[in-house]
């Protein structure tokens, strides 16, 4: 008895949330500590403004929002509004803690342009 060969797809899928790094995840988990609060997420969006036409926003919530795209990441969530998403897609969130630059950082594949702070892009 022979069984037909199976397949598999070397088509790559193209990420469909945010990926959080481990340091920053930590920062992250760190920080809703510091706020002594169990009930808070990470929530990414995307709004209009900037130099070049978007802009992120990170900030805890502890709403959920209808079509939130929800990632776990070691015991923090990542959340992603409906709007936000398609944006967001494949970018990694990081955090540097270094002399040259501080803060959290976010490399988007999406975006076609930034601006020179890093803030916005279109």
């Amino acid at each position: 008895m022979t069984t037909p060969a199976q397949t598999e797809s070397t088509e790559a899928k193209a990420p469909t949330s945010v990926v959080l790094t481990d340091v920053a995840a930590q920062k992250v988990k760190a920080l809703i500590e510091q706020e002594g609060r169990d009930d808070l997420r990470l929530r990414v969006a995307v709004q209009p403004g900037g130099c070049s036409g978007l802009r992120y926003q990170l900030f805890f919530d502890e709403r959920s929002l209808d079509g939130d795209v929800v990632t776990d990441f070691d015991g923090v969530e990542v959340v992603v509004d409906r709007m936000s998403a398609p944006y967001l897609a494949g970018a990694t969130i990081d955090f540097a803690d270094r002399i040259d630059a501080q803060g959290f950082t976010i490399d988007n594949p999406n975006a076609g342009s930034s601006c020179a702070c890093g803030d916005s892009f279109s």
